[in-house]
């Protein structure tokens, strides 16, 4: 079983026998196809009310709110659907400011273990008012490489119904216990994967439906308009029809998802003890965190050009 190739760790192994290898020629003649479709698809005038927003679930997760949003508005984020799932701390407290200044629509979602839902909701309800809505979660910040800002890289996009940002994924860094009050997740953690996550979070262009084809929209988004339906492209615009097909030219990305996923040892302790927006039990325990952790090789600090400015958003020293 292949593991990985030259630019990507893969989410799941590929056995590349010969039945593969046909998918795989298959599926770069489907490609050559989509491609011609999408570039036949209208171009749509950005006369929405915000240009570029994202649609977050979270549960519990007070502390790490503050940084989130304050992060996205360094970054050119235009608005953010907030979805309240069942939240029993001080998370009002946090997000009450931004909501008072029209920077966050906060929404009641009680359903549990129902994520895929609240972003189908977030695209319907909301599609009106915003041309590209994201489906990104607490702990991933969208870091523009080429760019400063995210609207110049969608810019480049406008005429594509959905985009797929690839996860670039995060390791403890070596730390068991984090001052989480008084300092940033995205500074304390740079210790990463050497090679990116084969799999991401895909941006939505809302003049689009979200199809039927593939049930966890956020990582595979497919679209429909006027009855066809329409593969993703990546950040390199090249069209990934099929979970394991992501053709990129480099390991030059021109914008990455950074996934903390693991975070300080004893944030991941507490993490994996809870219900989450998805898992009622978490499954994520040891082996899980050991995946991470010992593929957390490389380095990578290409947020930190943003932290210095977070910091004054957030008052730290």
């Amino acid at each position: 079983m292949k593991t990985e190739d030259d630019n990507f760790i893969f989410d799941k192994p590929h056995k590349e026998d010969l039945v593969f290898q046909v998918k795989k020629v298959i599926t770069r003649i489907q490609s050559i196809n989509y491609k011609r479709m999408l570039n036949k698809l209208p171009h749509f005038e950005n006369n929405k009310k915000y240009y570029v927003s994202l649609c977050g679930i979270f549960k519990n997760e007070a502390p790490y709110l503050k940084e989130w949003i304050e992060y996205y508005k360094i970054v050119g984020v235009d608005h953010i659907y907030l979805y309240n799932n069942n939240s029993d701390d001080n998370f009002m407290e946090i997000i009450a400011p931004y909501v008072d200044e029209g920077f966050v629509t906060l929404v009641d979602w009680p359903y549990n273990q129902k994520q895929m839902e609240a972003y189908k909701d977030c695209a319907k309800r909301f599609r009106s008012e915003t041309y590209w809505l994201g489906f990104i979660d607490i702990d991933e910040f969208v870091v523009p490489v080429v760019d400063d800002n995210i609207k110049s890289f969608f810019k480049r996009f406008n005429d594509r119904p959905s985009v797929l940002l690839y996860w670039r994924m995060f390791g403890t860094s070596g730390i068991k216990e984090r001052d989480i009050q008084n300092t940033l997740v995205t500074e304390s953690f740079v210790s990463s994967w050497p090679k990116y996550d084969d799999i991401g979070k895909c941006f939505l262009n809302t003049n689009y439906e979200i199809s039927d084809k593939q049930p966890i929209l956020h990582h595979m988004l497919w679209t429909r308009y006027k009855g066809k339906d329409y593969p993703p492209v990546n950040c390199f615009d090249n069209v990934c029809p099929r979970d394991w097909y992501n053709p990129v030219p480099n390991n030059k990305f021109p914008i990455q998802i950074n996934h903390y996923v693991l975070k300080s040892y004893n944030e991941y302790l507490a993490k994996v003890k809870k219900s989450d927006v998805f898992f009622k039990s978490n499954p994520k325990g040891q082996e899980h965190f050991q995946r991470h952790e010992k593929r957390s090789t490389g380095t990578d600090t290409e947020i930190q050009k943003y932290v210095g400015e977070l910091k004054q958003a957030m008052k730290l020293k």
